[in-house]
């Protein structure tokens, strides 16, 4: 058996351990490195935040994150950078095919992005997060005195406190996949119920993940004098690790038109205040308030405390039909909360009759992948003003502002997690049974092969049969994004002594 892995918080980055919750005010940094001396002394000096916890909450913190490119230019050799998965070395806008997956085409292409696609791709992100009033001087106390010298800033993105709503305006990060910190690994074989638990290894590197394996990543010889400061590789004796600690991180800007968003459910709902906020609900698969749409369940949950967070403390496994939560709703997309086999018609798994092929199959049966094996650790930020479903509707509201969040995910395996969720789970009409529609929420509605129309929503009724909407319109469109590793400390480390 697999013994519990020893973690050192004070070698990794604190995004990975806190949200930084607390700390309400936040900007993004999207930098290029104009020399690279310079930028590694500024890394070298660098009040990096570690996931320790402190006694006191702290006042400020700070995190960096690389691109491929931007490890390029602090002179990593290139054959250490052959270690990084081929997603993170090609990029989120680096060939048309992985565009097309990610659903980024349309108004979504990236050569309608802000940043991240062409010239516009960050060497680096520097993630400053404060209290109420005190980023500005956060900002100017990390700049130091070689960020001029080191840096040309492409972008500064700015957030938005909006206490824990998005813009559309309900409640945001209910869940989160509980990380196995100090626990060893679940037994392999198959998981026969829901789990919020997840192994380590599923977001940071080094570690051992759901399949009970290691994530590819950087190596380098033990005998290689510039990596001393690395930690040995658990599965790899005889090397240094520079993946143990560190995370790839999915950086999207996502714009959302909020006005367009309410305006469109008003329509449908003939103006009636209760049924814009019903079907708003049912294409979130949330209430405003965060509460899920289908009964909490009466089972412990692993990972869930129902005390601490009750509105976790759910699965599908009673809306079978998707009455309640519509299979198409968009957090019933995102985590749909199965286990490894699909449930059988009195609730219940038979991993033989499933093993076999024996016994009736209904047709949603085994189009769903396990979501333990797909599971995004969410770190994002709202930005621009915040917007009342009134002022949305009322034509009389003044709005010029944009508004959106910042996705952030972070993940140790960016195709088997966020590339698979994107693109088998948000972008497909294929998705539980489905056809003709995409997440009602992040759905392009550009047409795919196939699939001339993606624009529907389907509500299923207690009588067997389904209201469904059709065109909805683009609600949300990305604006700029990359791909990011998010090194330990020791590995930072590694990056300020290169070319010494």
């Amino acid at each position: 058996m697999t013994n519990a892995p020893e973690v050192d918080y004070s070698d990794i980055q604190g995004l990975v351990r806190f949200g930084y919750g607390k700390l309400t005010e936040a900007a993004f940094v999207l930098l290029s490195i104009r020399d690279a001396r310079a930028a590694r002394e500024w890394l070298s000096t660098a009040p990096i935040s570690a996931a320790v916890k402190l006694n006191q909450a702290p006042l400020t913190a700070l995190q960096v994150a690389f691109t491929r490119e931007g490890l390029q230019a602090m002179q990593v050799p290139e054959a250490v950078l052959a270690g990084f998965s081929a997603e993170f070395l090609t990029g989120m806008a680096g060939d048309e095919g992985r565009s097309r997956r990610l659903g980024d085409v349309g108004a979504n292409a990236p050569n309608n992005w802000k940043w991240g696609a062409t010239e516009r791709v960050p060497h680096l992100m520097v993630m400053a997060y404060a209290r109420e009033n005190e980023l500005d001087s956060w900002l100017q106390t990390i700049r130091g005195a070689q960020w001029d010298a080191a840096f040309e800033v492409i972008d500064s993105l700015p957030t938005s406190n909006l206490y824990g709503v998005e813009p559309f305006g309900f409640t945001d990060g209910v869940s989160q996949p509980a990380l196995a910190w100090n626990e060893a690994p679940q037994a392999s074989g198959d998981q026969l119920e829901y789990r919020n638990r997840t192994a380590l290894g599923e977001f940071l590197l080094g570690y051992v993940n759901e399949y009970g394996k290691y994530t590819d990543r950087p190596l380098l010889p033990a005998s290689d004098r510039s990596a001393a400061m690395l930690p040995v590789a658990e599965d790899s004796p005889g090397m240094r690790d520079l993946g143990r600690n560190g995370a790839y991180v999915v950086f999207r800007q996502l714009q959302q038109d909020v006005r367009g968003f309410w305006r469109f459910l008003n329509q449908q709902s003939g103006g009636d205040a209760s049924a814009r906020m019903s079907l708003a609900a049912s294409m979130v698969g949330r209430t405003q308030k965060g509460d899920p749409l289908v009964p909490m369940s009466g089972q412990a949950i692993d990972g869930v405390d129902p005390e601490e967070a009750p509105q976790n403390q759910f699965t599908y496994d009673l809306d079978q039909s998707g009455v309640r939560c519509p299979f198409g709703a968009h957090v019933r997309r995102t985590n749909p909360r199965n286990a490894d086999l699909p449930l059988g018609s009195n609730g219940e798994v038979s991993k033989l009759v499933h093993t076999l092929g024996f016994g009736e199959s209904g047709y949603r049966d085994d189009v769903m992948a396990s979501t333990r094996f797909h599971r995004l650790l969410r770190r994002g930020r709202e930005y621009g003003p915040g917007l009342s479903v009134e002022q949305a509707i009322d034509a009389n509201s003044p709005d010029n502002a944009e508004h959106g969040i910042h996705f952030i995910t972070i993940n140790a395996n960016i195709s088997r997690q966020f590339e698979f969720v994107q693109n088998s789970w948000v972008m497909s009409t294929k998705f539980n049974g489905l056809t003709e529609e995409s997440d009602p929420l992040l759905g392009n509605r550009e047409p795919v092969a196939g699939c001339p129309l993606t624009n529907a929503f389907s509500l299923p009724q207690q009588d067997g049969l389904r209201k469904r909407i059709i065109g909805l319109p683009q609600f949300v469109t990305v604006r700029g994004g990359a791909y990011f590793f998010l090194p330990g400390i020791s590995a930072l480390r590694y990056l300020s002594c290169l070319g010494g």
